[in-house]
């Protein structure tokens, strides 16, 4: 990938952030179903069915797309096929993919795919908002992840979109509630490294719409210069309702997974009962309703639901997408 194609790159999403900034819509989804959905997967999904799924996904008209991750296949061995996706995948005009770094050499595996002509246009970071999950989820120290983060920063920024994720942003299974404090400090420490876009995770899903609309207007008043990015769970039923509150606090951007797929990987258990991400086919329709733009082709999405339903064997969590 040349350092054209990664400037373009930042030149669409500012152009994206600058429109979202001027008007009231349209609002962004990151489509996240073949990495944050497919992680919690036991069964190997092939390189081959993923690609055809992320074209059709791409078809729906998201901006951004989760595709991938570069975790050692030791510990998420669901994309040990991570280079073998990306080269496969048809590049949109003006369609970001977006891949997940765990560590340093992960940022270098995605380097060189980028050498290649055909790594990934985002990289998402990610620390934890506690000890405990940090402990649990990536085995180190919070201090340890964020001196990996910064050095994965170092590496990657100037060649890709850079996205930080910060974990357990509302509750911790381990360590109880998160202050707001803590999350702005994430956040802050992310944004001085140049990392701007930044996803607030509820990780367990425990979050309430007044809880999200008083952090996310407190996050905007102390750090305008980020856009933030809503990363909800949908373990208590109420990511939709979530992640409305958010985009009524000021939220633009949201991640959700088809069929209210994914969560945590599928040799990590914590958090209460299903972990699954915020179903895309109901908040699309949501906000549909509500007079929200959000560039996606419904007919397409559901269809896409649809598709996802087949490729995992099972009725996924959507009620939408059995709307005639």
């Amino acid at each position: 990938m040349s350092d054209t194609h990664t400037d373009d790159a930042a030149l669409l999403l500012a152009d994206l952030d600058g429109n979202l900034a001027a008007s009231h819509a349209p609002l962004v989804l990151c489509e996240c179903f073949a990495r944050d959905g497919l992680q919690h997967e036991t069964t190997q999904i092939s390189a081959e069915t993923k690609i055809e799924m992320i074209n059709r996904i791409a078809e729906v008209g998201f901006k951004r797309i989760e595709i991938t991750s570069f975790s050692h296949p030791k510990h998420v061995p669901q994309f040990a096929d991570a280079e073998a996706v990306l080269k496969g995948v048809k590049r949109h005009p003006g369609v970001l993919f977006k891949a997940t770094c765990p560590n340093p050499q992960a940022v270098k595996r995605a380097l060189e795919a980028q050498a290649g002509g055909w790594g990934p246009e985002e990289l998402s970071l990610l620390v934890s908002a506690s000890e405990g999950h940090t402990a649990k989820n990536l085995r180190r120290s919070r201090e340890e992840q964020w001196a990996n983060v910064a050095e994965m920063a170092a590496l990657a920024r100037g060649q890709f979109v850079l996205v930080g994720t910060i974990s357990v942003a509302f509750d911790c299974p381990f360590d109880g509630p998160t202050t707001p404090e803590r999350v702005l400090e994430d956040a802050e420490r992310f944004a001085a490294m140049g990392v701007t876009r930044i996803a607030i995770g509820d990780t367990i899903g425990s979050a309430t719409p007044p809880r999200v609309r008083d952090l996310i207007g407190w996050l905007h008043g102390a750090l305008p210069e980020a856009t933030f990015i809503a990363h909800f769970h949908d373990s208590r039923g109420t990511g939709i309702a979530n992640t409305l509150a958010a985009i009524e606090a000021g939220l633009t951007h949201a991640d959700t997974a088809l069929g209210g797929t994914g969560g945590h990987p599928a040799k990590i258990a914590y958090g209460e009962g299903f972990t699954g991400n915020t179903c895309t086919e109901d908040l699309a329709t949501a906000l549909e309703a509500m007079g929200y733009d959000t560039g996606l082709d419904m007919a397409r999405l559901r269809a896409a639901g649809e598709a996802a339903e087949r490729l995992l064997g099972r009725t996924l969590h959507s009620k939408t997408v059995r709307l005639v």
